[in-house]
């Protein structure tokens, strides 16, 4: 069985090579025929024959891209070196096969933290470790900066693979003020298969053979390479994978994500890690039964101070952007009754994309939403008598950049001068250049937009421009854009190796709506960019679908408005942003690849002016060229619509607010070929 399954995969890699000259659509199909997670790269798992996906990864990156193996195939067929060969029935069984089944490897996948228990404050357990020595968490943490909790099993494969990294980890995690603990969570592995495992990795933490599965099931832990990494309050900061370099089926020369490493930095800036958890592939458990990692009764410091941590603080904050902050439980108690009401409407924290299928998934990095047990646990509190608890059991406060959010930038590009803004009325868009001084091509990985008074800046484009380009302010940007400032995206961080290409000697123009709020004042907005350490893998680009020709009758609750357009090259897709202005109901994207079935990539079926959020893929999307993007919009332009300026006129596209826009943002990127 085993040795059919190898050579059935190895006949589907060489399906890839088995075209000629004037093939590429041929070599497209077995492309996709073997691209199983369908992101548009092939990995070595997904091209098993190591000596052919080592010759395709021209770039060395860990995986295959279509333009690299038509470039290597071509190369080889102009030489006059042959290819390997099936014949056709075997390339279309084995094309046929890797498009109907199932992957037979699988990485860490991105989960949604407050679903997975992080968040949540472990019980103080008390355990006794290898050498049958007590061991309390509250005791043993209590001069520590956190704990590590790494899974393994003495004799699972992967986690003798991870063995060197954990050792490394350790050594690291000491100088940081780190304790770790090795949990091996296997009942039949003995003793002697334990310290064999601990000896052979130069491992020299505690050891905890957790037998009675306690700690696994105060945990729900998984797996036996399963990550959970605490800080001294016991708070769950993160749970998943160590890295990515091992899985099942598959290993890489080294990690391209290193999840946990990522979570340790964050944890040491008092902030929280982008990704909170991840699956962890290994030797699954078999757990008598799933606890959830949460203590029962409920008060502020004990649970509800970390819901309000992680979903709310950022902005509810001293200098935040929130309207009150929610820092202490004298601010909740004060504020309980908006709490409770923005919460059951669904408004905060602001999420608007469609919830994904039951048990899947979200597919967005940035999730934002409450889980259903943490929406319970709030409101269920919000409803009694608000327990205040022991401040004992309260989490580590966080730590917030006092101007920059994402730390001082490499380099800022400021308005030359104050735009003056009115009290009252409105204003049209303010149109503003300046030109920078770099003498070389610059690659930005992340950029922040700040104001000096945020209250009355809506929002800002900002558009990149040659040197000596024709400069023109197009006003609506429908085009795309460089970076943006809008409700709920000030700042964006790129994955490292990508970037934003910034010219030598380029314009940077900023187009913004400045919204009056009863009072005179003054803005000189700052452009912040962080540089990228080297020239980037990937170079990031936002396009646009646009419908300039609005035509929203008056007095219509649910106008529909579509434009659709055709994908011209094949695009790695990473996020989306919808923008419309007051009339604006719900947006929906959809994708219709050749000879398929239209599928909706994101559905957001109650659109807010106020909060145009970025909606960031936890994996790129891969749009084939030919297909056709859809967008698809709903206006109410009737009385019903509280915001709306002006029921009584017909509504087209427009810069103002009281106009009408439909914009459907998207972001991708493309493989850096010298650019």
């Amino acid at each position: 069985m085993i040795r059919s399954l190898i050579l059935l995969l190895i006949t589907a890699s060489l399906t890839l090579l088995y075209f000629t000259r004037g093939q590429s659509a041929d070599l497209d199909q077995r492309f996709k025929a073997l691209d199983r997670n369908n992101d548009g790269l092939l990995t070595e798992a997904e091209l098993p024959r190591r000596q052919w996906f080592e010759r395709l990864d021209t770039n060395k990156d860990g995986q295959v891209t279509r333009e690299e193996a038509r470039k290597v195939v071509a190369a080889m067929l102009k030489r006059g070196e042959s290819l390997p060969r099936l014949p056709s029935e075997e390339v279309t069984a084995a094309s046929t096969h890797a498009v109907i089944e199932p992957a037979l490897t699988e990485v860490p996948a991105v989960l949604k933290g407050s679903e997975v228990g992080v968040g949540r404050r472990l019980p103080d357990l008390e355990l006794t470790d290898l050498k049958q020595q007590s061991l309390k968490l509250s005791r043993d943490l209590k001069e520590a900066q956190g704990l590590i909790m790494a899974y393994f099993g003495a004799t699972c494969p992967i986690s003798g693979k991870l063995g060197p990294e954990i050792a490394r980890i350790e050594k690291e995690a000491v100088k940081q003020g780190l304790k770790m603990l090795l949990v091996c969570p296997v009942a039949a592995e003995t003793t002697d298969d334990i310290e064999t495992f601990i000896k052979t990795h130069g491992l020299t933490s505690r050891v905890i053979h957790d037998q009675d599965q306690r700690l696994s099931l105060a945990l729900s832990a998984t797996t036996t390479t399963e990550v959970f990494l605490l800080d001294a309050a016991r708070t769950l900061i993160y749970r998943g994978a160590i890295n990515d370099q091992y899985g099942l089926g598959y290993s890489k020369p080294a990690p391209t994500k290193t999840y946990l490493r990522d979570a340790m930095k964050a944890m040491q800036r008092s902030q929280l890690p982008e990704i909170t958890a991840t699956t962890a592939p290994g030797c699954a458990l078999d757990l008598k039964t799933e606890v959830a990692a949460v203590e029962t009764k409920l008060s502020y410091h004990d649970q509800i101070q970390r819901i309000l941590q992680a979903r709310c603080v950022e902005c509810h904050r001293a200098d935040g952007v929130g309207p009150f902050s929610l820092e202490t439980y004298d601010d909740v108690i004060e504020n309980a009754a908006m709490i409770r009401k923005q919460v059951e409407r669904g408004v905060m924290p602001p999420w608007f994309a469609a919830a994904p299928p039951k048990d899947e998934h979200s597919p967005w990095l940035n999730d934002a939403s409450l889980s259903p047990q943490d929406k319970n646990d709030l409101l269920t509190w919000l409803a009694s008598d608000r327990a205040k608890g022991d401040p004992a059991d309260a989490p580590r406060p966080l730590v917030f950049p006092k101007e920059w959010t994402m730390g001082q930038p490499d380099a800022i590009v400021q308005l030359p001068k104050a735009v003056s803004v009115k009290a009252e009325g409105t204003m049209p868009y303010q149109f503003v250049t300046v030109p920078t001084e770099f003498e070389e091509d610059r690659w930005v990985r992340g950029y922040e937009i700040l104001p000096t008074d945020a209250s009355v800046v809506h929002h800002v484009i900002v558009q990149v421009h040659a040197k000596g380009a024709k400069i023109r302010n197009r006003g609506e940007g429908a085009e795309g854009y460089w970076a943006a400032y809008v409700p709920g995206n000030t700042h964006h961080l790129w994955p490292e190796h990508f970037a934003k290409k910034l010219p030598a000697g380029a314009t940077v123009s900023f187009q913004i709506h400045y919204t009056p709020n009863g009072k005179q004042t003054q803005d000189q907005l700052r452009l912040g960019l962080h540089f990228a350490d080297e020239t980037p893998r990937y170079i990031v680009h936002t396009a646009s679908v646009a419908n300039p020709r609005l035509n929203i009758p008056a007095g219509a609750s649910d106008h529909l408005e579509t434009k659709e357009q055709a994908v011209p090259f094949d695009m790695h897709v990473m996020a989306y942003m919808a923008h419309m202005h007051l009339r604006g109901k719900a947006f929906k994207y959809e994708v219709t690849r050749p000879g398929q079935s239209p599928e909706i990539l994101l559905n957001i079926p109650r659109y807010d002016f106020n909060w145009q959020l970025r909606y960031d893929y936890v994996q790129p999307r891969f749009i084939p060229k030919g297909s056709k993007v859809k967008i698809s919009a709903l206006f109410d332009n009737s009385l019903g619509n509280p915001a709306n300026p002006d029921p009584t006129r017909n509504v087209r596209w427009g810069p103002q607010t009281e106009d009408e826009m439909m914009i459907g943002y998207v972001e991708y990127y493309t493989a850096n070929n010298g650019g």
